[in-house]
């Protein structure tokens, strides 16, 4: 193909027609793409939620460190003051760093030039990335075919009503101030007991179906099992009765409890999914307050069906303050006290302990293979196995948050995981301790002396972070293209689980990406990358390696490997930025505490500026961007609704939204009528309400215009 652009257009919008869509764009190519399906899943477009990208890392650390080693090595290597000092001992590598300077050097001024050289070459990139992701968004958003989400505002903490249903209540209220574009609703149900028997009872049914297979295969058998815990022990039953027997009980529960949460007034939440007509109709609902109290009646965009965490919608809105201040509180005990229960474990390697408290293992803890098992594996298995189970420890505390949608578990996992990492993995390595240890010493000091105290530490520790982003950082990139952790699980399922055809298909599942964990690792290595660009350029290649080979194998992982969850825009993106800006503040920061202890106070004035035009530039950026991110344009729904009628004018949106909100535990056919949406096909003229008259009460309505109406508590006439 020349250089010049073409028309091109890609039959089949998979992952192979999407990816090769999206380098002829990058070429400059006019490309068309044609897919027989009308739900195209664009789950390249998901890659941009890794953050910003490792190719854009790639375009801000490579022309960082060309001028690092054009300048600052040959500084740092010209100064000589480490040979100058013979009782001081030195690696090779300190030569060039900063540490290489000596005090009230006038070369520290190189050294705070291209900190504002790195700082503002890192401001173009976030701000044109910002850009470009921002209008990645809106395009996407624009060109997409129609979706759930688009027409579906998410309605919480409605009021109660003591003369209608919730239903009728959320009808009523919408169907008077958004007379013009509501379509119907669909309540919010309590329906995690439900889904825990349907889970139940589909675990049951995969070994019903294993046990008539071995019993197909030997007819002249009959298996059994004991019904005691785990089939150990017990009464010796026939398994096909038993299962069966089981499962119709379940299925009596079942019907119970789903005709209970139907019908039970209590197990109704008060939320709703309530759709429009139009998408101008749901952005406009979507985007403003609707009554005089803001505390009622809120709104938000619906997640997509796919997106929606269905266990959090039966939450209480009221609690969500009280439970996301417990587990900030949580959160603060786990990342400073975290050694804690390590410790507990780790003093098991005291053999004497042990033997102390548990004499009667003395003749086995004498032998000394055990004895160099306990002391040497022990102590870092521990603590390998909790950091292992730490990103379930922080998605849980997430769920327990109460956040409706799975990328916005993954968001707030990710921040916590990053906070995790930078105190225990970033300061605890620089300052040599454990976090507790650190705030200790951070309590017993002026706060003017925190940066110089981690400052002064930060050249010491350049070589454990190269060997930390070597270990850490490369062996993880291999170890992603290996997968051996889902290998292995694999064949533990397969050989321990796996009972039916089902079975074997989830286990072979490869599952979607953890951006809560994954995300923040990258991170990491970014903040690295940002302290050390001044003090010790001598780490941006390993920075630069570990960002390519990220780059190369996260992209083949996203195409061929993992299977897209959920699909949320690059709503991670304002999220990762601020992160990014934080790291930036941080370098800015330590950078200042180094450059005070060296005797260079006037050049130290000169980076006060800094981290004051970093803040101001976050918040350039975020008025700049941040609302493509809350809220959709007028615009746009207009121009999208003008181009749905004319290009499907047949699309029943009545229809194709009937049940895209409905629990998963309600798709079934008996039950559809039960809780699937309004089907009244024409607009009444009246709103119908069972609300009784107050005009002639001597006092004020109890309902007034916060609950839902605005003057009356009778039907309104539609012009």
């Amino acid at each position: 193909m020349g250089s010049s652009s073409k028309m091109v257009c890609v039959v089949g919008a998979g992952l192979a027609g999407l990816v090769s869509a999206c380098e002829l764009l990058r070429e400059g190519h006019e490309v068309t793409v044609i897919e027989q399906r009308h739900d195209v899943e664009w789950a390249s477009f998901n890659n941009k939620e890794m953050g910003i990208g490792s190719e854009k890392l790639l375009k801000l650390f490579v022309p960082i460190a060309v001028l690092a080693f054009s300048v600052l090595v040959p500084v740092n290597w010209t100064s000589g003051t480490l040979e100058d000092e013979k009782s001081l001992s030195y690696d090779q590598i300190d030569k060039l760093s900063i540490s290489n300077i000596g005090k009230g050097s006038k070369r520290f001024w190189a050294h705070i030039v291209m900190a504002y050289v790195f700082t503002f070459w890192t401001f173009y990139v976030l701000y044109h990335e910002y850009k470009v992701i921002t209008t990645m968004r809106l395009r996407f958003l624009a060109n997409q075919k129609h979706r759930p989400d688009q027409f579906t505002v998410l309605v919480r903490n409605i009021p109660e009503d003591s003369d209608e249903t919730v239903s009728e209540h959320v009808q009523h209220f919408f169907a008077v101030n958004h007379r013009d574009h509501y379509l119907s609703h669909q309540v919010v149900y309590n329906a995690n007991t439900l889904a825990s028997l349907v889970e139940k009872k589909t675990g049951l049914q995969n070994w019903l179906v294993y046990y008539e297979n071995q019993h197909a295969k030997n007819p002249a058998k009959n298996p059994a099992i004991k019904t005691g815990l785990w089939g150990l022990w017990g009464e010796k039953v026939d398994a096909i009765e038993y299962y069966r027997t089981t499962i119709e009980e379940l299925c009596k529960q079942e019907d119970e409890e789903r005709e209970k949460v139907v019908s039970d007034p209590s197990a109704i939440m008060p939320a709703a999914f309530v759709s429009f007509k139009s998408q101008w109709g749901a952005t406009v609902c979507a985007q403003t307050q609707q009554t005089s109290n803001p505390t009622v009646w809120i709104t938000e965009w619906a997640p997509e069906p796919r997106n929606v965490y269905w266990p959090n919608l039966a939450i209480p809105f009221v609690s969500l303050s009280v439970r996301r201040l417990m587990m900030t509180i949580a959160l603060f005990f786990l990342t400073f006290f975290f050694m804690v229960p390590i410790a507990l474990v780790q003093s098991l390697a005291n053999l004497d302990d042990i033997e102390r408290v548990l004499p009667f293992l003395k003749p086995i803890i004498q032998r000394n293979s055990l004895r160099s098992i306990i002391q040497g594996f022990l102590p870092g298995i521990a603590l390998k196995i909790f950091l292992i189970i730490l990103p379930t420890i922080l998605m849980t505390m997430s769920k327990i948050e109460g956040h409706i949608s799975l990328s916005g578990l993954d968001r707030r996992t990710a921040s916590k995981y990053f906070l995790f990492l930078f105190v225990n993995v970033f300061l605890g390595s620089v300052i040599t301790g454990t976090a507790f240890q650190q705030l200790d010493t951070f309590i017993h000091q002026p706060a003017n002396k925190i940066p110089e105290t981690v400052g002064e530490s930060i050249p010491m520790k350049a070589i454990f972070f190269i060997t930390y982003i070597m270990v850490d950082g490369w062996s993880g990139i291999a170890a992603e293209v290996l997968r051996l952790k889902p290998l292995v699980m694999f064949h533990i399922k397969n050989t321990f689980l796996v009972r039916t055809d089902q079975d074997r298909e989830q286990a072979m599942d490869p599952g979607s990406l953890d951006f809560g964990s994954t995300e923040p690792r990258i991170q990491l290595y970014f903040l690295l990358g940002l302290v050390y660009a001044v003090v010790t350029p001598i780490l941006l290649p390993f920075i630069i390696v570990f960002f390519s080979l990220a780059y190369l194998v996260f992209r083949h992982q996203i195409i061929n490997v993992y299977a897209q969850q959920y699909e949320s825009c690059a709503q991670f993106w304002p999220d990762v930025h601020r992160r990014i800006i934080a790291a930036l503040i941080v370098s800015q920061i330590l950078l200042l505490g180094l450059l005070s202890t060296q005797e260079a106070e006037k050049s130290t004035f000169a980076l006060l500026p800094l981290p004051v035009l970093t803040i101001w530039f976050h918040y350039v950026c975020k008025g700049r961007f941040k609302q493509a991110y809350i809220k959709f344009p007028l615009q746009e729904a207009m121009v999208k609704d003008t181009l749905q009628r004319a290009t499907d004018p047949t699309l029943n949106l009545r229809v194709y939204l009937k049940d895209a909100y409905v629990p998963p535990v309600f798709h079934r056919g008996d039950m559809y009528e039960l809780v699937a949406m309004d089907e009244e096909e024409k607009d009444p003229l009246l709103v119908a309400t069972k609300r009784r008259s107050r005009m002639n009460t001597p006092v004020d309505s109890r309902l007034n215009s916060s609950s839902g109406t605005n003057e009356g508590e009778f039907s309104r006439l539609r012009p």
